[in-house]
């Protein structure tokens, strides 16, 4: 699948971290943002945690509404049928291993710090926050770029 720039696109990208409540939701969001028309996306956790207010925050200093967001996890997962599955912890990384020993996917990690950890005052909470954002998006923007034409 090609994108609106020539970025060699999956069909379906899976991205997954520990609670789906800051990386994962954040990544997907992203993901869609950017190749929404092109990509069938989503995301899951390993375990089912609550959406984070800063991640809900920091997204929608970019104009990208999360706020609806219902964390899951793995087990919910009503179709495997990715083209790619992204771990941004390695507890995802091992689950989406174990889930995928029986059926063809590539799994890729990409470590993602966890700002939950941060403390501090709210801004450099939210700092925090805003770099894991900038940081996904940087991350998918480098793994899909598009395709120049060869120099003639």
């Amino acid at each position: 699948m090609r994108g609106p720039n020539g970025e060699d696109l999956p069909g379906a990208i899976l991205f997954a971290c520990n609670l789906n409540a800051v990386r994962s939701p954040m990544a997907a969001a992203l993901m869609r943002h950017l190749y929404g028309r092109w990509v069938f996306v989503e995301s899951i956790g390993v375990r089912q945690g609550e959406l984070d207010p800063f991640a809900v925050a920091v997204m929608d200093e970019i104009g990208i509404d999360i706020s609806e967001h219902s964390p899951r996890p793995f087990e919910e997962l009503m179709d495997t049928s990715f083209d790619i599955i992204v771990t941004l912890t390695p507890q995802a990384h091992h689950k989406a291993l174990d889930m995928t020993s029986s059926f063809a996917v590539d799994v890729e990690h990409w470590p993602t710090f966890d700002p939950t950890a941060t403390s501090g005052s709210r801004e450099q909470i939210m700092d925090a926050y805003r770099q894991v954002r900038d940081d996904l998006e940087r991350q998918i923007k480098q793994r899909f770029v598009a395709r120049t034409a060869p120099n003639a």
